[in-house]
């Protein structure tokens, strides 16, 4: 059974850091491209960021480009999200996903786990 548990959500200011990880198991997780997504109150899911299967090419949304790291450790089976310079837009459930890198029928989702961004 293919499980994606994320952690280190949390309430920070505006203009501090958080790091997202995303711990998987029942996957064969060097074959998956991983992705972040974020959904605030109201409003539709969103893609955040991915990082391939392969060579680890990575790729961001605009509005994250610069403040944003994704990363991935295989040995551990782990996809991280570094943000810095977090701002009040940034407050969302943050999920993370798992896509084959061939056979795209196998998507997998996680939990979500909220991040707050307040004074």
């Amino acid at each position: 059974q293919v499980q994606l548990a994320e952690s280190g959500g949390g309430l920070v200011q505006p203009g501090g850091s958080l790091t997202l990880s995303c711990a998987a198991s029942g996957l064969t997780f060097s074959m998956y491209g991983m992705s972040w997504y974020r959904q605030a109150p109201g409003k539709e899911r969103e893609w955040v960021a991915t990082i391939a299967s392969g060579d680890g090419f990575t790729n961001y949304a605009d509005s994250v480009k610069g403040r944003f790291t994704i990363s991935r450790d295989n040995p551990k089976n782990t996809v991280y999200l570094q943000m810095n310079s977090l701002k009040p837009e940034d407050t969302a459930a943050y999920f993370c996903n798992a896509v084959h890198k061939w056979m795209l029928s196998l998507d997998y989702w996680g939990q979500g786990t909220q991040v707050t961004v307040s004074s």
